[in-house]
This record gives structure tokens, C-alpha cells and sequence, in this order.
């Protein structure tokens, strides 16, 4: 009978000591190239017996966001709601997020981004192309919003209705002064039509007013099967100074005070009600929730509420 080999400490050191240094025998590995910071395009959920899909149409960074940003707040309690809240002071991450809602009869794009390229561009990384879109609904006038309505070829959306708030279409016909709206709509007006609160723009969706980021801002109150979820536009602009202090104002409100009613109202009612909004430049995926805290609101991103439907 063959006799198992005694091994003991000894043998293995020396049995180490004869293997070569990996480093030695083998090339070093050339390092990976820096690829840059990276994300997704969509993000698609479910509520109820709808698919909601949002876009990012681009991104970038602002430098000085307290030129933005509560601009009646003392630089010493904007300092401090940011650190609180572990985010810089000397720059902020600006997002641009389109919605696409699939109500199982019709796809309706909410606000086109930047430009015809970008919007096309994430609608196809998401599985549509732009003739597939029955309804451009457009929230607010304002050039990220509206820069993909049309380009040098025409209308991006061809075969779409095309539907905005009255009050919003005409503040801006009368003042002529928007660059935006003179280039993308005004040359194709006869292609809108106008909406008051309360309006539905197809089954489960209804307009809401939402006004002082712009004179007709709206959002719009998505419902299927017992579920809910806000289209909220640009009613806060961003995910900490605009929910923890809702009376900062905001360059981009036209109107200051009433845009901060605004704010208080809405948040007030999706806390309340629980309901989960997309924020057009809340951090990607743009998905959140809204908590009440000490007469101060909290925003809460959402994980996986609406992968469940």
C-alpha cells in the first residue's frame, strides 16, 4: 500500500520558495483607459397598466449655483442646508429629462430637451422613434424644454397632436421676446392645441396648474389603475434647495412668489398623498418622493416602487 506523503511546514515554505514571483515572470498589465463618468439613457417603470419612461436628454455641470439658487438665502444658510446635505457649493449637476408615458393606446412625450438630436437620440436608446409619438405635450416655454420640437428639418414628432396650456402659448405670443419660442414654435402654432387646468391630454392624464416658474407653467397628474405619479416640470428645480427651504427664490421663476406657492402646495400634496413625481432636473433618473420634515420638505429617490407598478 502506498504511503501518503508526510507534508509538513518545512516542505511547503521550500516548495514556495521555488515558484517565481508572479511580478517577475509575467508583463505588467497595461492599465485600463479612464472612460469618463458614465450613466444610462432611460429609465422605464410601471404604474399600474402604464409604462412611464424617462429620457435623459443631456446633462451638465453649472458653476456658482447660489446665482441660481436661493437667491434670498444668506450665503452662511445656503452653505449650510448644502452640507447638510453633502453636496458642493461651488457647482452644481444639471439634468434634462423628458418623459415618455405609454398608456398601452397612445405614447405621449412630455417636453423635448435641448434639441431634435438629443431627444431623438435617447428616444431610440429607449426603444421608440419619433413617429411612433401620438402626443407632445408641452409643459412650459421655456428653450430646454421646447428645443426639440423642430429643427432644420421641421417638426421632429411628424405624425403628433401637438398640446400646450393656453395661458403659457399666449403669454409668450404676446411678448415676442422668447428666442425659443419664436424659432421652434411659433412657426408651427398651427400645429398646438391649447389646454386649461384640468384638461385630460389622453386617458389617466390630466393638466394641473403649476404657474410662477413661467406665467402658464403646468404639470400633469398621470393615473392608472389606482396609481399616481406627477409630471412636475420645473415646479422645483433642484433636489435640495428648492424641497428643504420651497421660499428660496429661484433665478428662472419668473414669477417669485407665486412659484414658491406653487412649490408649497405641490409638495405639500405629494407628501401627503405619497405620490411620486418626475422632476425634469432632479437628479437621474429624475423618479422621487416627497417627505415632510419640520414645515420643510425632503426629497426621496426612488428605488424599486415603481419597478412593482
Amino acid at each position: 500500500m502506498l504511503k501518503t506523503p508526510h507534508i509538513n511546514r518545512r516542505h511547503l515554505l521550500m516548495g514556495a520558495a521555488a515558484l517565481p514571483l508572479a511580478g517577475a515572470a509575467s508583463p505588467a498589465l497595461a492599465a485600463a483607459d479612464m472612460l469618463g463618468v458614465g450613466t444610462t439613457r432611460f429609465n422605464r417603470m410601471k404604474l399600474g397598466g402604464f409604462e412611464v419612461t424617462t429620457l435623459l436628454a443631456g446633462t451638465r455641470a453649472v458653476e456658482g449655483p447660489q446665482t441660481i439658487f436661493g437667491l434670498n438665502a444668506s450665503e452662511e444658510d445656503f452653505n449650510a442646508t448644502s452640507k447638510a446635505n453633502n453636496i458642493p457649493t461651488d457647482a452644481a449637476q444639471f439634468f434634462f429629462t423628458p418623459t415618455v408615458v405609454n398608456t398601452g393606446s397612445e405614447l405621449v412625450l412630455f417636453d423635448t430637451g435641448l434639441n431634435p438630436g438629443g431627444i431623438t437620440e435617447t428616444l431610440k436608446a429607449a426603444g421608440y422613434t419619433p413617429d411612433q409619438i401620438d402626443t407632445v405635450v408641452i409643459t412650459h416655454m421655456h428653450g430646454d424644454h421646447i428645443g426639440g420640437v423642430a429643427g432644420e428639418a421641421g417638426l421632429t414628432f411628424p405624425n403628433a397632436r401637438h398640446v400646450t396650456g393656453a395661458i403659457e402659448f399666449n403669454a409668450w405670443d404676446k411678448a415676442g421676446k422668447n428666442k425659443a419660442f419664436e424659432a421652434k414654435i411659433r412657426p408651427n402654432a398651427d400645429r398646438f392645441e391649447m389646454l386649461d387646468p384640468g384638461a385630460s391630454v389622453a386617458s389617466g392624464i390630466t393638466s394641473v396648474a403649476a404657474y410662477g416658474h413661467t406665467p402658464g407653467h403646468m404639470a400633469y397628474m398621470i393615473e392608472s389603475n389606482g396609481k399616481q405619479l406627477v409630471i412636475a416640470a420645473d415646479f422645483a428645480n433642484h433636489y435640495v434647495w428648492s424641497l428643504a427651504h420651497p421660499d428660496w427664490e429661484v433665478k428662472f421663476d419668473m414669477d417669485k412668489p407665486a412659484a414658491a406657492e406653487t412649490r408649497k402646495k405641490m409638495l405639500g400634496m405629494m407628501a401627503a398623498d405619497n405620490i411620486p413625481f418626475v422632476g425634469y432636473h432632479m437628479p437621474w433618473p429624475g423618479v422621487g418622493f416627497v417627505e415632510s420634515h419640520n414645515n420643510q420638505f425632503k426629497y426621496v429617490p426612488a428605488s424599486y416602487q415603481l419597478m412593482l407598478g
